[in-house]
């Protein structure tokens, strides 16, 4: 009975979570299958007539295959960002966890301040522009590697604390070298959390907004958030083509996170009890 029940349940909830994330998405699917027209009512229905390839066609197609250009510079910005915070915040983290000093709260500390206190948008600005790298894809870069590190380390943290110190000893006896030990021993360990880092913040770095709008304003080099301006203005907007746009920006990460999920619970709890 108790079984029974709680299959019962389980059921309910799976049905409760699908319904939260596919709806949205089949309302994204149908908008952008239907005529202007017809998608400026923003209801929830068939469309009159089948356009999504047509509309898929117009969004590409849109300012000279802008978007085309929005994905190159946004896997460039995600696989050089993704890759420092994962080769940076697992060396921080190492540090942190294996060498103990009297700075080590005083690093903490800002590492969580990272976490908690808000981006300053200007005093940002002010330093990229200072630094000749504000409307740069490298000075975006910077920005997404400062704003994801925090989280990397505490994950990479959590994790290192379960490798035992005896590998980093023995390692030591065989004469290998602090870099040695990190790369040829330490890093091939993380492979799972490692994982985890890498889609998490990919999706986070692909779909980030904000900081594109703020740090690399103009056409000049667009990502592909940005391209949804080009169909919403102040005095109309093509839904129908928004959504197409809005489709074909949700589809990498949604592949990327369907295939890999088992390895982002993995990555998670591997470093949640301590061995």
């Amino acid at each position: 009975m108790r079984n029974t029940r709680g299959a019962l349940i389980g059921g309910a909830a799976i049905l409760v979570s699908a319904a939260f994330f596919l709806v949205p998405f089949a309302f994204i699917f149908l908008t952008a299958s239907m005529s202007t027209d017809q998608s400026s009512n923003l209801s929830f229905g068939l469309p009159d007539h089948f356009l999504l390839l047509d509309n898929l066609k117009q969004v590409i197609e849109a300012r000279d295959y802008m978007i085309l250009t929005a994905f190159l510079n946004s896997i460039l910005i995600t696989v050089v960002s993704v890759t420092a915070l994962v080769v940076l915040g697992a060396m921080v983290a190492y540090v942190l966890q294996r060498r103990a000093s009297r700075w080590n709260p005083v690093i903490n500390l800002v590492i969580l301040a990272g976490l908690i206190v808000p981006p300053a948008v200007v005093p940002t600005i002010y330093v990229l522009q200072k630094t000749h790298l504000f409307k740069t894809l490298e000075g975006l870069m910077l920005v997404e590697i400062a704003y994801g590190l925090p989280f990397c380390v505490l994950l990479f943290r959590a994790f290192i604390s379960t490798i035992p110190r005896e590998l980093d000893q023995a390692a030591m006896i065989d004469g290998a070298g602090p870099l040695r030990i990190f790369f040829r021993v330490i890093f091939p360990i993380l492979r799972s959390v490692i994982v985890t880092v890498v889609v998490l913040q990919t999706v986070f770095v692909y779909n980030d907004f904000q900081n594109p709008l703020y740090f690399l304003p103009g056409d000049e080099h667009p990502t592909v958030q940005l391209t949804l301006f080009n169909f919403k203005s102040q005095f109309i907007t093509q839904y129908n083509l928004l959504f197409a746009d809005i489709l074909l920006v949700t589809i990498p990460p949604l592949i990327m996170f369907i295939f890999l999920n088992r390895k982002i619970v993995e990555g998670m709890a591997a470093g949640a009890v301590k061995g």
